[in-house]
């Protein structure tokens, strides 16, 4: 490890055992130390879903509401495929880390997130402080805007790994019984149903204006700019609250001047962080 990285990380350390509060600000790149595929890139997204490298899909193609009406089958491959995976999956050490440092503060801790895979909250972090920008594949809504948004729990979506298409019956809406899809917010979406995302972004404003003069961290992990909204919000906070701002991402670390860029991947920055504690 070079010596920028080093004092990075214990400046890091530093400022987290004198915060006072806890944001967690996190993009795909979190979830890479779980086993959780990188979409970075088309390739990265074909290494994932290879029959989509043979139709020529890539990633913003793929995450397009149009497909549940041109072809529902291959909607339901897809986001059927990774609701099973994000199920399956358990969040790795470095969430626990987070949650830990941020119960352990007096103002608490809250998460920031553009993952849809419900990873903070199968961590054990408060559901109640968690807003999750992009919406959540645990969650349906009704394609024919009936207004209901449910949970995905009781959907079962059978999958064929050879082609990554869903076969019927498909999720439904428990309303009005018409076709379901996840309650994503996708490319070109202007389907989304955003209540459940709004009723988030409240509690998020009140926490940020109840913190007052408290001493604030903002430890971002594998926010990358291709899709900006977590790194925008990390450091417009950190810029009007006089936060301090951790930025861990292995490609993409740098920071506004003062801040703290660690060029490490999630799990090892944290374990790093937490061994200089």
């Amino acid at each position: 490890m070079d010596e920028t990285t080093s004092n990075a990380l214990d400046r890091a350390a530093e400022a987290i055992a004198d915060a006072e509060a806890l944001l967690v600000t996190a993009g795909a790149g979190i979830g890479v130390d779980s086993g959780l595929p990188d979409f970075r890139g088309n390739e990265g997204f074909w290494r994932a879903y290879p029959p989509l490298k043979h139709l020529g899909i890539g990633f913003m193609d793929m995450a397009n509401p149009i497909w549940f009406r041109r072809d529902p089958e291959l909607a339901w491959g897809f986001y059927g495929h990774r609701l099973g995976l994000y199920r399956s999956t358990e969040p790795h050490d470095g969430f626990h880390l987070l949650r830990r440092w941020g119960e352990g503060l007096p103002r608490g801790v809250f998460v920031f997130t553009s993952n849809v895979d419900g990873q903070f909250q199968k961590a054990g972090f408060d559901r109640r402080r968690i807003l999750e920008c992009h919406g959540s594949i645990h969650h349906l809504q009704c394609l024919n805007h009936c207004g209901e948004i449910t949970s995905a729990d009781g959907a079962e979506v059978a999958v064929d790994e050879e082609s990554f298409r869903a076969s019927p019956p498909l999720p439904s809406c428990p309303r009005c019984g018409s076709p379901a899809r996840p309650n994503v917010l996708m490319f070109g979406d202007w389907g989304w149903l955003p209540e459940r995302t709004e009723a988030q972004e409240r509690r998020f404003a009140d926490w940020i204006g109840e913190l007052g003069n408290a001493r604030l961290v903002i430890v971002e992990v594998g926010a990358g700019t291709a899709v900006p909204t977590v790194r925008m919000t990390s450091e417009n906070l950190a810029r009007r609250s006089g936060a301090t701002l951790i930025r861990i991402n292995v490609r993409e670390p740098q920071v506004p001047a003062g801040q703290i860029g660690i060029a490490l991947g999630g799990l090892e920055a944290l374990q790093e962080i937490a061994q200089r504690q």
